[in-house]
C-alpha cells in the first residue's frame, strides 16, 4: 500500500515540484492551495493518470485553523506531512501593517501548529511518521526588508527542533529544509539586477531550482529514523 502524503501549497513552485517527484515515487497525495484551484486539480488529474496514484486536491487557507480542521476530515490516514505553504512580505518593518505581519506569521508558522496538531494522532496510530517543514536560510541569518518572513522561518526552525524532541519517542521524525535562493514566483519580486547581485554571493553561481528541493525532500524521507530535529540546508554554499 502506498504511503499517504499531505503537501501544503502545492499548486506551484516548490510544492508542485515535490508533488510531481513523490507521485513519481508512488506516494498517494493530498494537495492544497489557497487560490489556484483549477491549476491544482489539473495537476492532480495529471499525476493520477501518469503515475497511477491517488491524489486529492483541496482549496484550503492554511492560516486558518477552522479550514485546516475541515481539510483533515478528508484525510483518514497519513504517513508524511510536508508543510510548504508560505508567503513573503518585502518592505520596511516600520511601514508594515499589523494585519500583514499577522498574515505572514499565521501562514508560515501557525499553519505548522495547525497541521501538525491534526496529523500527529494519525501518525501515532501507526507508531511512525515524518514531518518535513520547508524553511529558509533567512530563518537563521535574517534578511533586511523581510523581517516578518525571516522571523516566521526562524520560528519554523525552532518549532522543528522542539517538536522532534517531543515526537522522537513515538517514532515520528521531524526535520526542516532551509532553502536558499530558489527560482520560484516568490522571487520574481526582485529586479534582474537584484537577482544578479544575489547570485554573485552564491558559490554555486546560480539560483537553485524546485526540482532540486524536491530531490532533497526525497533524500530526507529516506534517512534513517535516528535523523530527526535537523535543519538541512540547500543553498549552493551561500550561507
Amino acid at each position: 500500500m502506498n504511503k499517504k502524503v499531505l503537501i501544503t501549497g502545492a499548486s506551484r513552485g516548490i510544492g508542485e515540484a515535490i508533488a510531481r517527484k513523490l507521485a513519481m515515487e508512488h506516494y498517494d497525495l493530498y494537495l492544497t492551495c489557497l487560490h489556484s484551484e483549477d491549476k491544482l486539480r489539473s495537476l492532480a488529474t495529471y499525476l493520477e493518470q501518469e503515475y497511477n496514484v491517488s491524489v486529492g486536491a483541496f482549496l484550503c487557507d492554511m492560516s486558518s485553523y477552522k479550514e485546516v480542521d475541515r481539510l483533515f476530515r478528508h484525510i483518514p490516514s497519513l504517513d508524511i506531512l510536508i508543510n510548504n505553504a508560505g508567503i513573503s512580505y518585502i518592505g520596511l518593518l516600520s511601514e508594515m501593517s499589523p494585519e500583514s505581519w499577522q498574515k505572514v506569521l499565521d501562514t508560515n508558522l501557525s499553519s505548522l501548529f495547525y497541521t501538525s496538531r491534526k496529523a500527529i494522532p494519525l501518525m501515532l496510530q501507526k507508531h511512525r511518521g515524518q514531518i518535513i517543514n520547508i524553511s529558509s536560510v533567512w530563518g537563521e541569518c535574517g534578511a533586511s526588508m523581510e523581517v516578518a518572513y525571516s522571523a516566521s522561518k526562524g520560528g519554523v526552525n525552532s518549532f522543528t527542533k522542539a517538536l522532534a524532541k517531543e515526537l522522537a519517542p513515538s517514532g515520528i521524525q521531524v526535520n526542516a529544509i532551509a532553502c536558499g535562493l530558489i527560482h520560484t514566483e516568490m522571487n520574481l519580486c526582485f529586479t534582474e539586477e537584484e537577482r544578479r547581485s544575489l547570485i554573485e554571493e552564491i558559490p554555486a553561481d546560480r539560483m537553485g531550482n524546485t526540482a532540486e528541493v524536491a530531490q532533497m525532500v526525497c533524500s530526507v524521507l529516506s534517512m534513517p529514523s535516528y535523523a530527526t530535529g535537523q535543519i538541512f540546508t540547500i543553498d549552493g554554499g551561500w550561507r
